[in-house]
This record gives C-alpha cells, structure tokens and sequence, in this order.
C-alpha cells in the first residue's frame, strides 16, 4: 500500500502542477486580448531627423554554417539604414572551411561601402555567449542587434524597431519569429505551432503586464548600456538569452516586444536536428531557474504577480518532467483505480484536472485563428494540429525532461549547434549535410520502449475491472503511443 500512495502522491502533485501552468497559461490569454484593446503611445525617435538615428551594431554569431552563410550574409547587406550609422560584426567562431568562403565573401561587400568585419577567436570559450561578449568589446553602436544565421530580417527592419529606444528605459526590442518551411512537414508545423503560442500568447501576455520577458537569442536589438549594466553575456548556461534577460529585467530595464514585426527564420527540418535544439532550451531553461529563482524571489522591486509569472517562465522547461510523470504513472494509475473501490472519490477529483488540456486547447486557438483566421474549416484544421502537436510534443518528453534533470543537477554540456539546411521543399535533399550527428542516441531505445509501454496501455484499458474495461484514458494513451513512435519511428529513419 506505500508504494501504491507513493504512486498516487507523485502524480497527484504532477498534475497539480501541470493545472498551475495551465492556469498561468489562461492568465495570459487574458492578457493577450485585452493588450489588442490598447493603443501603443511609446515615445519613437523620429528618422526624419539625421541627428536622431543612433548608430547601431548587427552581430551576427556563427559556426560552421556552410549552408546558410551567403544566404545570411546577402540579407543583411540589403537591411535600409544609413551606412555611416551602421556596422556589421560577423562573429565567427568556425572551424572548417566557411572561415574563407566567408571571408571573401565580406571583402566583397565591403566594396560597397558596408562596414562589415569578421571577428575570430582562437578558442570557443563561453560559444555563442563569449562571442557575443567579445564583439562587444569593439562595437561602436550604441545599440546591438542580434541575428543567428537562420534568420532573414526584412530590409526595414531597423527602422521599424530602433525607433522605440526613444525611452531611455528599454533595455531591449524583441520580435516575432516568422518560419520561412513552416510547411515543409509534420515536424516543422508542430514547431511552428509552439513557437507561435510563444510569441503570441506568452510574449505579449507578459509583456503587456509588465511581467518579465525574455530576449530570443535573435531577431531582438539591446541597449549597449544595458548589456553592461546587468553584468554583460555569461556562458554558464546553455541559454545565456534567458539569463542576460532576467538580470537586466531585475536591473529594472524595460523590454519592449513587438508582435507585429515578423522575423522569418527556418525551423530545424529532421528530428536530430530539432532534438539537439530542444536538449539545449529546456536544460538551459533548467540551468537558469537554479540561477535565477532566488534573484526573482528576494526581489524588492518586483510585484509578487511579477515573481508568480517569472517562476513559472523559469519552469517553463520543467512541465516535459510533469508531463512524463504524469504519463508514466497513468498505466498503473488505471489498475489502482479498478483494484482499490475506496479510492474511487479521489478519481472522481482527479477528473476534473482535464480542465487543463481544455485551457490550453482555448489558448492555442486563439493564436492559431490569428494567424490563419477563424471559421469551421480552420477550426476543425486546428483540432487535427492541436492533438498533433501535443501528442508529438508529449513524444519529446523524455528527451527533453533528461536535459531538464541535466539542467537541475547541474551536469555541464558544451553548447551543441542546430544544423541549419537552407531546404524550404521536400524536392531537396538534406542527407548529405555535413554537420548532421550520425548514430542514434540510447534515449531513442527508451522512446521506442515507451511506444510499447503505451500499447499496454490500451490494451488494459479492454482488460481492467470487472465491468468490461476503463476507457477514460485511452484517448491519453493513444496520443502518448502516436507520440513516442513518432519520435522512435523518425529518430530511427533519419539516423538521429
């Protein structure tokens, strides 16, 4: 009987804390619509005038980027600003033969007239923090944008973001990822779902209220001041966006979001690639809620709503453990309930915490009607997406709950790149890309003996009781078994 109330505690507080989030999530719904109700009166600097537009800096931090570099750089020599206010920092940390490609291809755009260099160091130490750090040692802008190699800033976007530094309080300007292969497969649609519900929901949610944001490692421009001041980049975690974030943040520098401006970039297109990216958000997420909690906590300046939202952004991570939990724990979770009669007013509890899926559900098609509109065809398109997505992301959980465990415990990882491919259609070939990792991980093994787990699990929900069967969570099961074989099924084929 220990074991079975050990197995009913964890989950219980498990899906307690999953309804918290799904709660916060709902908070900033709310927050979300009634933002679109106000109208923006922040101060701008006026570009008409030469002697307001402040001279700004682009970064752009790279390695080994052999796929996308002339597409980066050729984008960013059409960005509209004036030449003589701007200056280009190509922060190349690579190893292999794009350090010349590159480099000629900047003695030609030189010729231009663009101030472009490119900045190299001998060692990687702190990755894509200590090179950021290093360029801004040199930079002359009084103002940094940032972009990864990805990315594809429109030619006006300067000029639609600097303006808003006008206020000597904001530290940052961050903007919305568009996805250039948004369609391109399952895999980049449910990516680009969850980073929309990020940049919608959660960005404006926060920022509206005043609650902490986070700058997105890219598409966003710092305050040089403002770097300085809250303790400059930092490479102890693997998310070193998110940590310069909150100390500036708890400095009392305002961020400004903007959901207008849109950022295309490219989503990862094949599951080791989207692996690698996730490994390294949700531990940096880990490494950076041990960071930073007590800061947030023990803070005077901040309003104890502020510390709820920022607790809960820092855990963000932190629910792909809950999630596993939770679905781990639901096959014996069924015969507990159908062996334990007494038990059964705790079930009917316990029900009631679907309220959560129903939330999100509500949340998530908010941000999908905006984007691809209302009306019955993109409603019932959006229920196909939303149990998609959540089966497919729920196959990611163990994956990414062992980089959040990582994260908590402290064990160190170097910062492992997200190949990038240049592929916006299936007619393309991505399989002989160099910087692909070969050979498939032990963690597929237990994903694909997790799908099996979850075939049990629907095979006693026939068997179970004396009354023929409990199928109130064979929906869940099924998702979980659709999950984790899509996760195996790809990392197996795709040689993650």
């Amino acid at each position: 009987m220990i074991f079975v109330t050990l197995i009913i505690v964890v989950y219980t507080i498990s899906l307690l804390l999953i309804f918290m989030y799904a709660l916060a999530q709902l908070n900033l719904l709310f927050n979300y619509l009634s933002s679109k109700k106000k109208i923006d009166t922040s101060e701008e600097f006026d570009f008409s005038n030469p002697d307001e537009i402040p001279f700004v800096t682009i970064q752009l931090p790279v390695y080994n980027e052999m796929y996308v570099m002339d597409r980066l750089l050729e984008n960013i020599a059409l960005i509209d600003y004036p030449k003589d206010k701007l200056e280009i920092q190509v922060l190349d940390d690579s190893t292999d033969e794009t350090v010349k490609s590159t480099f000629d291809h900047i003695e030609k755009l030189k010729q231009t007239g663009l101030d472009i260099k490119q900045i190299t160091r001998i060692d990687r130490s702190g990755f894509k923090a200590g090179a950021l750090k290093e360029g801004l040692k040199i930079a002359k802008g009084e103002f940094i944008a940032i972009f990864d190699s990805d990315f594809l800033p429109q030619v006006d976007w300067l000029k639609r973001t600097i303006p808003y530094f006008k206020d000597e309080q904001i530290g940052v300007v961050q903007t919305r990822w568009g996805h250039i292969n948004r369609n391109y497969s399952i895999l980049t649609k449910i990516q680009a779902f969850a980073l929309d519900a990020h940049f919608t929901l959660e960005q404006v949610g926060r920022n509206s209220k005043g609650h902490f944001i986070n700058f997105n490692g890219t598409a966003g421009v710092w305050r040089k001041s403002c770097i300085i001041d809250a303790g400059n980049w930092e490479g102890d975690t693997l998310t070193e966006d998110l940590d310069l974030s909150y100390r500036a943040q708890l400095k009392n520098w305002k961020f400004k979001y903007l959901e207008d401006v849109e950022t295309p970039a490219e989503l990862p297109i094949i599951i080791s690639a989207a692996r690698s990216q996730q490994f390294r958000w949700n531990k940096g997420g880990a490494e950076n809620f041990k960071k930073m909690l007590w800061r947030v906590l023990k803070n005077h300046n901040i309003s104890a709503k502020t510390k709820i939202h920022g607790v809960l952004h820092l855990l963000n991570s932190t629910m792909f453990l809950n999630v596993l939990i939770v679905a781990v724990l639901s096959i014996p979770m069924l015969y507990i309930k159908n062996e334990y009669a007494h038990l059964k007013p705790y079930f009917y509890v316990m029900s009631f915490f679907v309220i959560s899926t129903i939330i999100f559900f509500i949340c998530y098609w908010i941000m999908y009607k905006n984007i691809y509109g209302s009306g019955i065809k993109n409603f019932i398109k959006y229920i196909g997406m939303f149990f998609t997505f959540f089966s497919i992301a729920m196959g990611f959980s163990l994956h990414n709950s062992i980089a959040v465990l990582e994260g908590h415990f402290g064990k160190k990882s170097e910062f492992i790149r997200t190949p990038k491919f240049n592929i916006s259609t299936l007619k393309e070939s991505w399989k002989g890309n160099k910087y692909i990792k070969k050979g498939i991980s032990i963690h597929v093994v237990f994903e694909g003996l997790l799908m099996l787990y979850f075939a049990f699990g629907m095979y006693s929900a026939f068997i179970v009781g004396n009354q023929g069967g409990d199928f109130g969570l064979f929906p869940f099961h099924l998702m979980l078994f659709i999950g984790f074989g899509y996760v195996f099924l790809n990392s197996i084929t795709s040689k993650a």
